[in-house]
């Protein structure tokens, strides 16, 4: 059962020591209108003329049963408690305190965490979907305490159980610059029989995360030739080779294949997410491999949008994210 907190009237010159219970707000006609002292402020006796200054000749005071602490105290150490890299605090308000990105970078989040920490009584500690892209100012995470008082043994459960799960629960890793190769492919575009549109979609998405498209090669619908352009930036040790066109159950459509010849380890070829759903991923050694399908070059968002952040945060893909993307993948019909 959660204890009500008590608040009493006291004379403003007796409430030395005491806590406020909600906002003062200040108002100085044509100048100023503003909190005074916020929620939970511990009167001192500098704040007595102040007090006076705004009519406060008695004030409501709370009174803290033993062994409680108040929502903007819990607030902000359920936040530091979970909290990791690349994030900074709000100041409390209303005993809400906001977790936001302090650089760019892949939204972390641990949803196991997140699900344990609610089951406790009294909290609510709200996130954002994992893996998604961030910049300074994104809210990743917010987190306050039901009540307006409770009990800090409640607190310390939480940050102990906070500390037992691998790593932060909320954090933004960074991405990493990395030297892209790009092979384009198809005979009609190597043939220059139409324009390549794919190269420019490509180096907007990939420059937007930090890294660069060191070349693009081309190269038709030839598997051999096809397998000698990722030898070949293979060879120069980029970090990361796409493949772009090709990706289809077409007999003209050599790429799959192509990745495999050059003796990549094929993660998997194919996504339940649409669009995108012909994506191909692979590694060589560590170095990624990526068949992209025609959907990338002319829809805003596809599978690709989702590894690629992944990818140059460090992490190295697996066949169970690509076939999890099934549920909530269907992005048009």
């Amino acid at each position: 059962m959660v204890e009500k907190p008590k608040l009493r009237e006291v004379p403003v010159r007796e409430a030395i020591g005491m806590m406020l219970p909600h906002d003062m707000t200040q108002i100085l006609p044509g100048e100023f209108k503003g909190r005074l002292f916020k929620k939970g402020h511990v009167v001192t006796e500098a704040d007595i003329e102040p007090l006076l200054s705004i009519g406060k000749e008695h004030i409501y005071v709370l009174e803290m049963p033993e062994g409680f602490i108040h929502e903007e105290e819990a607030g902000l150490r359920i936040a530091r408690a979970v909290a990791g890299a690349g994030l900074t605090l709000t100041e409390p308000y209303e005993g809400k305190v906001s977790m936001k990105a302090s650089r760019t970078g892949l939204a972390k989040i641990n949803a196991a965490a997140v699900h344990a920490l609610n089951e406790l009584e009294g909290i609510a500690f709200s996130t954002i979907y994992g893996d998604q892209v961030v910049h300074p100012g994104h809210t990743l995470a917010a987190t306050r305490i039901i009540p307006l008082i409770i009990e800090e043994k409640r607190i310390v459960e939480l940050e102990e159980l906070a500390r037992q799960f691998d790593g932060p629960i909320v954090q933004v890793k960074p991405f990493q610059e990395k030297r892209i190769g790009l092979v384009t492919t198809g005979g009609e575009v190597f043939s220059g029989r139409i324009a390549d549109k794919f190269g420019p979609v490509i180096r907007n998405k990939v420059e937007a995360l930090g890294s660069e498209i060191v070349e693009q090669r081309f190269a038709p619908d030839d598997k051999e030739w096809i397998e000698r352009e990722i030898h070949y930036f293979l060879e120069q040790g980029v970090d990361m080779i796409l493949v772009t066109g090709g990706m289809s159950v077409d007999p003209d459509d050599r790429t799959p294949g192509a990745i495999a010849g050059v003796g990549a380890e094929v993660v998997r070829y194919g996504t339940p997410m649409l669009p995108g759903s012909m994506l191909m991923v692979a590694y060589k050694g560590d170095t990624p491999i990526l068949g992209l399908p025609g959907a990338v070059m002319h829809e805003k968002v596809t599978s690709f949008d989702v590894f690629l952040p992944r990818i140059l945060a460090g992490e190295r893909i697996e066949a169970a994210d690509m076939t999890r993307l099934g549920y909530g993948g269907l992005l048009k019909s």
